[in-house]
């Protein structure tokens, strides 16, 4: 791989409140055109899970939620939202941990992560809860295809002519804890238009010596990134990241999801 040079992390401001049904990466391109930032061959435009999920109508209101016994019991326990619970476990096809009120669980999706990576910050009001997206990998994949065209949700000319699609990958990244370290950081949920692994595996280091377990984590890196000016508390909910000469494929993010073979903690 070429070594880089400058990298470039880009905000996009001016995002509504999104709403099921809303063309995303239409309001997207029209928010880059209000700013004056055109896409270019090779920018990674990384995008909140919370946002998507909220276009796809991916959420949950809580107060249809009837909780079971066992998620009842829980709550009282740990001083939990039952109705909560009983969506976490719904969202969930195996439950990883539960002990002192943090529930860990495993999604359809594979994810293993708390609460089934069911939120209630920044719902957009009233008693929902919103979901994962369905697809991650199908989500990023669609605003990749919509933001390729370089136009707003009108149909109107944004950041370039539909005829000339713009070369560039897609992330979808959410928030999530980790095992060994404190604090919360970004992963890519889903992914289109790179691969998400550099693998450096028989690659010789600085002092000549062959890699072997190298495999680096690029999308989580490059999700991280695009936080750092983006955040839970700016309304800021996708950047482009310039710069950063990725290898272009189609690998997705079910490619970060370790193997149950290869898990030593399942």
């Amino acid at each position: 791989m070429a070594k880089n040079l400058t990298i470039s992390i880009h905000p996009i401001p001016g995002l509504p409140e999104i709403q099921p049904g809303d063309d995303l990466g239409g309001l997207i391109a029209e928010a880059l055109a209000s700013d004056n930032f055109t896409l270019a061959d090779g920018d990674v435009v990384v995008v909140a899970q919370k946002v998507v999920s909220k276009a796809e109508g991916a959420r949950a209101d809580l107060t249809t939620i009837e909780p079971g016994p066992f998620a009842t019991q829980w709550a009282r326990r740990w001083g939990k939202d039952a109705r909560l619970i009983e969506l976490v476990l719904r969202e969930s096809r195996r439950t990883v941990r539960m002990e002192r009120g943090v529930l860990i669980t495993e999604t359809h999706h594979g994810f293993v992560c708390a609460n089934s990576g069911v939120d209630l910050s920044n719902t957009g009001g009233g008693e929902w809860a919103i979901l994962l997206p369905k697809d991650p990998d199908g989500s990023a994949k669609a605003l990749k295809q919509r933001l390729s065209q370089g136009t707003g949700p009108a149909g109107s000319p944004a950041d370039g002519p539909a005829d000339s699609p713009v070369k560039l990958a897609v992330i979808v990244s959410d928030t999530f804890g980790r095992p060994w370290r404190v604090g919360l950081t970004q992963v890519a949920l889903g992914v289109a238009g790179l691969e998400p692994l550099l693998d450096l595996r028989e690659s010789p280091d600085v002092d000549g010596r062959t890699l072997h377990a190298t495999v680096i984590a690029i999308a989580d890196e490059l999700a991280s990134a695009a936080d750092l000016v983006c955040g839970k508390t700016s309304r800021i909910p996708a950047a482009v990241i310039r710069g950063y000469r990725f290898t272009p494929g189609e690998g997705g993010g079910k490619a970060l999801i370790r193997a149950p073979e290869m898990d030593l903690f399942r």
